[in-house]
């Protein structure tokens, strides 16, 4: 497996030969499966949906999310200069801007509102999570002051690349967990096999996950 990056110019795409190669590729490509989005907020509104209004819900997000992040990635690929650069925190909307002018502001804007309501909502499910595990020691509202509390000093000791990195593993621990926890309670073999498959996976992917920047 080799990993390279493409450019384009006026005259066509420009392949780049691959930098990475054998173990290191794939440990690559761990770290930019690690790079989820959870929609497990719906999990905690049971008193107002039934199961299967529930789990559609998230089998749903979870394909238009997918749908949205290729649309967005396969033609921004197309933009990377196969020349080392030094990767900071906004060079996205720097390539935004070499699209087009208006991209630039759209995406500060559009990050702004959907980090926004991505804190809310993951800020909520996390409560109910810890409310959940341990089973009401720790209520919601204390829990969204622990939380807060390690979001600040993650703000503070951390860069935003860091951040990410821990988030994005944490979230695949979490979801190996909930394959482990599917595994164990799938009615016949297949589904047993295929839920212990995707638990290795996400453990693989939160130990030997590799940052793409």
């Amino acid at each position: 497996m080799a990993l390279g990056t493409d450019m384009l110019d006026g005259q066509g795409v420009i392949l780049s030969p691959g930098t990475e190669t054998g173990p290191a590729a794939l440990f690559l490509v761990f770290g930019l499966i690690v790079t989820v989005q959870g929609f497990e907020t719906v999990r905690y509104m049971g008193a107002e949906y039934a199961p299967a209004l529930r789990i559609r819900a998230m089998h749903m997000a979870l394909l238009i999310a997918t749908l949205i992040y290729m649309a967005y990635l396969l033609p921004l690929s197309l933009i990377f200069t196969p020349a080392p650069q030094a990767v900071i925190e906004t060079a996205i909307i720097d390539m935004m801007g070499r699209l087009a002018p208006i991209l630039a502001p759209l995406l500060m804007i559009a990050a702004l509102s959907a980090q926004f309501s991505a804190a809310l909502a993951d800020t909520g499910g996390s409560g109910g999570l810890l409310a959940e595990l341990t089973r009401d020691r720790i209520g919601a509202r204390h829990g969204y002051v622990i939380l807060g509390a390690v979001a600040l000093i993650l703000t503070w000791v951390g860069d935003v690349f860091s951040i990410i990195g821990y988030a994005s593993r944490a979230f695949a621990f979490y979801y190996a967990l909930q394959a482990a926890i599917a595994a164990a309670g799938a009615g016949n073999w297949p589904k047993r096999l295929f839920f212990f498959a995707m638990a290795l996976l996400g453990g693989a992917i939160t130990l030997f996950g590799t940052s793409g920047e």
